[in-house]
């Protein structure tokens, strides 16, 4: 198993590098174009914050989670459509540089994301290599079975899945250790981010 998560990693390096690159891209665009996305992004700041005001969005380890995996496991998915994996993750870079830059307090607001967001951020790079690494899967097999020449539909399939297989172990892969990170920060996220971030402040004084 674990030369297979080795192998997940070293052969998809171009897909997590990629990921990284569009992640931090994203995230100094955000803080930078703060003022030309203010009209775009306040409204959703507003809502989420209303939300969490009212208790609509609950500040528990589980909706946490919950919300935070239906993003990963849609940067899974959307895989599919090659391009869709990115968008999200670019998308939640966009957001979260935004909303770096528009805090009152930056310090605060830092210290308030880096605890669960090292976890956090490291997810959505996996969760967006193992939808680029579906991608492959499904291109590759789409490729085998355009030169396949067996004459038996049944064959031709088994044979063109089991010639890009690989990838899929690998996708899912990525998939579920992106999921065990996400995990991680979410009970970061809940029960120790505050404390570090208050303590912090208190020694610098």
């Amino acid at each position: 198993m674990i030369d297979e998560v080795k192998s997940a990693f070293s052969e998809n390096r171009l897909a997590i590098l990629s990921s990284i690159a569009i992640l931090f891209i994203s995230l100094i665009l955000g803080y930078i174009l703060e003022p030309n996305l203010y009209a775009y992004l306040n409204p959703l700041v507003e809502d989420l914050t209303q939300k969490v005001q009212t208790g609509v969005i609950k500040l528990t380890f589980a909706d946490i989670f919950l919300n935070n995996i239906k993003i990963v496991f849609q940067m899974f998915i959307y895989g599919m459509a090659f391009c869709f994996s990115a968008l999200i993750l670019a998308f939640n870079g966009f957001f979260v540089g935004y909303y770096v830059a528009a805090a009152d307090n930056l310090l605060y607001t830092v210290l308030l994301i880096v605890p669960h967001g090292i976890f956090e951020f490291s997810s959505c790079i996996l969760a967006c290599s193992s939808g680029l690494v579906l991608f492959n899967f499904i291109y590759r097999f789409l490729r085998a079975l355009w030169r396949e020449e067996n004459s038996s539909v049944k064959l031709s399939l088994s044979n063109s899945f089991n010639a890009s297989s690989d990838k899929l172990k690998q996708a899912v892969i990525l998939l579920i250790i992106a999921s065990i990170l996400m995990a991680i920060a979410g009970f970061i996220e809940v029960y120790l981010t505050l404390p570090i971030a208050k303590s912090i402040i208190s020694l610098m004084g």
